[in-house]
């Protein structure tokens, strides 16, 4: 199947339309969204040249599945998974930080602590760690939300004095943060993996705080398979892991880390059919069912008739 990696729906009562890196997202009524999971793919904030067949589904139905896992935990903006690329839910007021959670040292978080630093986003870390170790207790790393260029890490200290988060709903943002990555980790555990790191996003809606945009994603999240890991990392060994990390190593390994003047390696058709296949293994891993491609000639024209019908009936 070919990638999705453009959309240009015209949705019955469509007010605006935003383009993210990789979802479209179109608001219906000021009050609805439409969330598209397209196909595009980008890593250190920059939306790379070719699109990955079924990475969007893969998105879209993972994020669905855990946003219903942990609705007992906090309301969530979505009403119903209308097409495998696509959910529907209520329109929320963003919170302009993103809660970024890690319960081990590694990805960003190791590359910073190598390079000295032994405070992240306001948070002590010990001496002594090594990559991919288990962190004490999980931490909250919060960066803000750039609408361009990279997200910067910030402290909650920071976040409450600039006034982007008010102290006491911020104090609400991070223990719905923790409640949300010890299910998370409890869930993974129980499916032979360890949820590393992940982050959250939140809004507003009717006086509630609510959880937003995907969830337990390997776009947003990162897991190490359980079994072999105390091994690997005594011997100092890279783990195996299922998250968007090894298109990184990829990219990084061929000169790429999204700096000027820097060019993105060549996409062959060999290595985008193998990152298909990695987030294909990533959703039978993580969900513990098998995944379904649901193929299809015209992706766009089945998009738009779900949505029709649905929005429809909806309003």
């Amino acid at each position: 199947m070919k990638a999705v990696v453009k959309t240009d729906l015209h949705l019955p009562g469509q007010t605006s339309k935003y383009t993210g890196k990789v979802r479209d997202v179109y608001t219906i009524d000021n009050s609805y969204i439409v969330m598209v999971a397209t196909d595009r793919i980008s890593a250190f904030d920059v939306v790379l040249p070719e699109g990955i067949p079924y990475k969007g589904q893969v998105l879209n139905q993972i994020a669905s599945k855990f946003l219903d896992l942990t609705e007992d935990i906090i309301p969530n903006w979505k009403i119903a998974e209308v097409d495998p690329m696509v959910t529907i839910g209520q329109l929320c007021e963003p919170y302009k930080v993103e809660m970024v959670v890690r319960g081990y040292l590694a990805g960003h978080a190791w590359r910073e602590y190598k390079a000295g630093k032994r405070t992240l986003c306001g948070v002590a870390l010990p001496e002594g760690l090594r990559e991919n170790d288990r962190l004490p207790e999980p931490i909250i790393t919060p960066t803000t939300k750039a609408a361009e260029g990279h997200d910067e890490d910030i402290s909650r200290e920071e976040i409450i004095a600039r006034g982007i988060v008010p102290a006491d709903e911020y104090a609400e943002l991070e223990r719905y943060t923790l409640e949300l990555f010890k299910r998370g980790t409890e869930i993974a555990a129980s499916r032979g993996l360890i949820l590393v790191d992940t982050k959250y996003e939140f809004g507003r809606r009717d006086g509630r705080i609510m959880l937003m945009d995907e969830i337990h994603t390997p776009d947003s999240s990162r897991y190490f398979y359980a079994d072999g890991y105390e091994e690997r990392l005594e011997k100092g060994e890279r783990q195996r892991q299922l998250s968007k990390e090894f298109v990184r190593e990829w990219l990084m390994a061929n000169g790429f880390q999204g700096q000027e003047g820097q060019q993105v390696p060549e996409m062959t058709p060999e290595v985008v059919a193998g990152i298909t296949d990695r987030y294909i293994e990533l959703y039978e891993h993580i969900t513990g069912e098998p995944f379904e491609r649901t193929e299809c000639e015209d992706v766009l024209s089945r998009i738009d008739a779900n949505l029709d019908e649905f929005i429809k009936r909806m309003r």
